[in-house]
């Protein structure tokens, strides 16, 4: 296989999924109206209850709609990599994967660009909300939506490797609730999106060390510093080393002699 070869790949697969971005109206909005609910709602509800003082990389006392914001982008950018896992369960058993998977091409590389077309299709959904949140005066400095743009990629790609492990071990499409609920939410919710960890601590020894290490936690964390022009260099070691294990697992997970494959193979459906 040459070079070309690949490149037409990775440039079909990704474009297929954009077009379907762009096709699919309403995916687009139901990305934008779960976050912007929390923006409007839940932080206008709780911007007395939860004020948040001077913490890096804020210079000054902020309200906790500026908090919430980053922890927002990385809910569209998690709950796009399920999106992109509940897909790929779908192309994979009756769509386009399914021819995939019995190309000459390996399937790393098959993996490697659907996981790149999914997280292109978050950093647009994540650039809209910023739009929003500008209109909405949530704003940050110009240079931050540049600086902004290599950690949102990362943290994306990071969360769409850990759907594509999900997705080795999904079978069947009813499946996916399940997932929802036991990794989705407690990714979310034990986390720093909502609420700083000084903050967490002061309720829990237990909550506070899980959300430190919990790896959506650094890539909030990460797209949190970018927006405000600085570098985070434990949130983007911890992130990448996160990508580097998910993305293994999964393609692994694929590997059709060693992976969830062979099980699922053997199960004689």
């Amino acid at each position: 296989m040459r070079i070309l070869h690949y490149w037409r790949a990775t440039v079909g697969i990704v474009g297929r999924e954009l077009l379907r971005f762009l096709h699919q109206r309403e995916r687009f909005v139901s990305a934008l109206v779960r976050p912007l609910v929390w923006l409007f709602v839940f932080a206008a509800g709780f911007r007395a209850a939860l004020g948040i003082a001077i913490a890096p990389p804020y210079e000054t006392y902020i309200l906790y709609e500026v908090y919430i914001t980053p922890g927002l982008l990385g809910m569209i950018l998690l709950f796009n990599g399920m999106q992109s896992s509940l897909s790929m369960v779908y192309d994979r058993e009756m769509g386009s994967m399914r021819m995939l998977m019995v190309c000459p091409l390996p399937r790393w590389f098959l993996l490697c660009s659907k996981l790149i077309a999914g997280t292109a299709v978050g950093v647009l959904q994540s650039y809209a909300f910023l739009g929003i949140a500008w209109l909405y005066d949530i704003q940050a400095p110009l240079m931050g939506y540049v600086w902004i743009l290599p950690a949102l990629v990362l943290a994306g790609m990071m969360l769409g490797a850990l759907g594509l492990l999900l997705s080795s071990f999904i079978k069947q499409l009813e499946n996916f609730a399940g997932v929802m609920n036991f990794v989705i939410f407690p990714l979310f919710f034990m986390s720093t999106a909502l609420y700083p960890l000084w903050k967490i601590k002061e309720s829990s020894e237990v909550l506070h060390t899980l959300a430190q290490y919990n790896p959506f936690s650094q890539a909030v964390e990460l797209i949190r510093f970018a927006l405000y022009e600085q570098f985070n260099q434990q949130a983007l070691l911890f992130t990448a080393a996160a990508f580097l294990l998910f993305m293994g697992a999964a393609i692994m997970g694929y590997n059709p002699s060693k992976g969830m494959m062979v099980k699922k193979g053997g199960g004689g459906d």
